[in-house]
């Protein structure tokens, strides 16, 4: 669904096609991240996810309304595969932001400038870096000496690969030096440098066995082996970049940071740079990409980040990324190929989704076969036609992307493509809603509930990595259930073990095709191990719309429990009651979130199907960002003008303490922070009797709790 409207600029999107996009990348980047992840064969190189990322965060900024529950915004990585053990990061592992050219990079430091309030002529030095491809990795010290090493995982759990990490000779058993902090986890790239690569793919051909296909790969794939025999054979390496929770460690700088790395053992990158300006920053990209062929291990861009630490601290992060840095990303490449036919998917939305297989084409080293197209008008539009020859792109904001239909190529008996009006899955009729006065650009199935490819879609998606994430249940498994009518709801799943045991039982799973007694005992353990979930996974599994992972931890951490989030969005049903006005007035929750809340847990067929599955499980409750501060658990409301901080850093602040911050007061607020021309709200604050402080009183508050 992606090819057409993927040659529009975000800019000039309609309401519609925007959405259709979202549900096409949404698709596309989780088919990504399971081979690059859990199988560590990517299907796309960095640049290119990256730049999927990039417009589908650049879409979500223009319609906010439609950020959808699986939204890519909200994830990092992928869940730990289960192959491994898992640990949890002592501090998130998140990913960078990306900049296309020139005039990105600019914005990114005007973007700080604001939120830090600075003048125009504060000077902002970055330092300047290559992007390593490779894997990264996690190395936990205490007091010196590495105790773990894990993957990224999902930014919050990596998989334990400690035995592995230990074959690698850039990295340090115990820390060089002295003055080491108490704990510190040291993070980096794991990679290979063509040479070895090249000999490694020598003694793959020796040995009869396949090449592998790329480092990056390589890399991957050795560090990930189940025998450490395996990676202490294969030359990896490891570049140190960053860190992640510490005890102890208090440099100047980010240039000051990798110092004391280098200092410590590790190999860092002598490319590294503290610049100036931005032009000088840009000088250093170009001058790193002119280099780029020479260096001897593969980089898909140069990274930028704020040298003061100070200014990193306030400016903290978004749901993924870090606000003080920025991946600048290199060119995108183009190849031609054929569409060789376009086949129509169902979504668990009901939305007919076209998808163009294309042959096998060979783009910067990695292979892209599938695209989506976004819908019939875009099809009709771009003109699209099976058998075209076309050009695609892995570019830096669509991936991968058609860039044009080469017309003058096409066959004589070429004809357009007909978009079914049918449902290709359950022959429902196929509409496109008017209901709003304009033509939806989706058309969606009208068998809802009765339509295969809609329920099916759905538990795969509850059964995902960052959903109840069930090993040894994935999509293969879930429509065989569904087929052999063992699974039509969330909570059938709940409910195998206990059928599978009734007396009579002619079938029992054990004796149908693809199980046994073993893969059948490990299902049910791994069914029973999710019977108690968190609050953020239960609701992101539920599959509402515009309710992703972040969205989900910030209704869990306002709301504390499912039970009072449910009563609260009975409550909600009154557009005029408080719980509603609550609800919109979450930091982060607008009216189009709220309304597909309220909807689904207020349909009765959707209700059912959630009281049925807490039949089955218990939902934990979501714990605040910190609940060890003098604002942890309050809401906050900020109003007037700011004139120490900007408002977003204020919220920010407030939010990574455990505040609660909304837009509104009411009786539930417990604290304001007025700023001159608070105006309306100041009165309704002084009439109820809420507790209102100034900024000055703020900026006390914050340096007493953050020391």
């Amino acid at each position: 669904m992606a090819d057409i409207v993927r040659d529009i600029a975000v800019e000039a999107l309609t309401h519609d096609q925007a959405a259709a996009e979202l549900a096409a990348l949404a698709k596309e980047m989780a088919a990504h991240d399971k081979a690059y992840y859990d199988r560590a064969e990517p299907t796309v190189d960095d640049a290119v996810y990256d730049g999927l990322r990039q417009r589908n965060a650049a879409i979500e900024h223009r319609f906010p309304e439609l950020k959808r529950a699986d939204s890519p915004s909200d994830k990092v990585g992928a869940a730990p595969s289960g192959r491994f053990p898992k640990i949890k990061h002592g501090a998130p592992m998140l990913s960078l932001g990306n900049a296309f050219d020139d005039g990105d990079v600019h914005d990114f430091v005007k973007t700080i400038r604001n939120f830090l309030k600075l003048d125009e002529t504060e000077p902002i030095a970055l330092t300047a870096e290559p992007k390593i491809d490779g894997l990264s990795a996690n190395l936990r010290y205490e007091m010196g000496v590495l105790v773990s090493g894990t993957t990224r995982g999902d930014g919050q759990v990596g998989e334990d690969i400690t035995a592995n990490l230990r074959t690698v000779s850039d990295i340090p058993e115990k820390l060089a030096g002295s003055g080491w902090p108490e704990v510190i986890e040291v993070r980096g790239e794991v990679y290979m440098s063509h040479k070895d690569f090249a000999e490694l793919n020598e003694r793959q051909d020796a040995a009869g066995k396949p090449p592998f296909a790329n480092p990056r790969n390589a890399a991957a794939g050795s560090v990930r082996q189940l025998d450490p025999g395996v990676t202490a054979s294969r030359p990896l390496r490891y570049f140190a970049y960053g860190w992640g929770e510490q005890i102890g460690f208090d440099p100047g700088s980010q240039m000051e940071a990798i110092a004391d790395f280098a200092s410590w053992g590790f190999r860092t990158n002598d490319l590294m740079k503290r610049c100036e300006t931005v032009e000088e920053v840009l000088s250093h990209y170009r001058d790193i990409a002119a280099g780029r062929a020479d260096l001897g291990y593969d980089i898909d861009g140069v990274v930028y980040k704020i040298d003061r630490l100070d200014w990193q601290a306030r400016l903290g992060a978004v749901s993924r990324s870090p606000r003080w840095a920025i991946a600048h990303k290199f060119p995108p490449e183009q190849a031609q190929t054929v569409l060789e036919r376009i086949e129509v998917q169902v979504g668990r939305t009901g939305t007919l989704a076209p998808v163009a297989k294309l042959k096998p084409v060979t783009v910067g080293g990695v292979v892209v076969q599938n695209a989506t197209l976004h819908n019939e008008d875009e099809i009709e539009r771009l003109d699209a036609r099976e058998g075209d020859a076309v050009i695609v792109q892995r570019a830096g904001d669509v991936i991968p992307q058609i860039v044009r239909v080469l017309k003058d190529q096409r066959a004589a008996d070429s004809v357009p493509f007909a978009f079914p009006d049918h449902c290709p899955v359950c022959g429902a009729e196929a509409v496109r809603d008017a209901s709003d006065g304009t033509v939806d650009v989706r058309r969606r199935c009208t068998g809802g509930m009765s339509c295969k490819a809609q329920v099916v879609e759905g538990l795969q998606h509850f059964v995902s990595r960052n959903a109840f994430d069930i090993d040894g249940l994935g999509e293969k498994q879930i429509a065989a259930f569904y087929d052999w009518e063992l699974v039509k709801t969330p909570a059938d799943i709940f409910r195998l073990e206990a059928q599978d045991k009734i007396a009579g039982n002619l079938k029992p799973l054990k004796a149908r095709e693809g199980w046994g007694s073993q893969s059948v005992t490990k299902l049910f353990s791994a069914i029973d191990a999710r019977r108690r979930i968190d609050f953020d996974r239960f609701m992101f599994g539920l599959g509402i719309r515009n309710i992703g992972l972040t969205t989900a931890r910030v209704l869990g951490r306002h709301y504390g429990s499912i039970d009072l989030l449910v009563a609260a969005l009975d409550e909600a049903k009154d557009k005029t009651s408080d719980a509603y006005q609550a609800l919109t007035d979450i930091d982060g929750i607008g009216a189009t979130a709220a309304l597909f809340l309220i909807d689904f847990f207020t349909q009765e067929q959707s209700r059912a199907i959630v009281d049925d599955l807490l039949s089955q499980v218990t939902v934990n409750p979501m714990e605040a960002a910190r609940s060890d501060t003098k604002v942890a658990g309050k809401t906050l409301v900020f109003t007037g003008s700011l004139e120490q901080m900007s408002r977003n850093e204020a919220k920010a602040r407030a939010e990574s303490l455990g505040a609660k911050v909304s837009g509104s007061i009411s009786k539930k607020t417990d604290l304001v922070i007025a700023g001159p021309g608070a105006g309306s709200k100041l009165t309704k604050a002084q009439d109820l009797g809420v507790e209102v402080i100034d900024e000055a009183a703020w900026v006390q508050l914050l340096a007493e709790i953050e020391g």
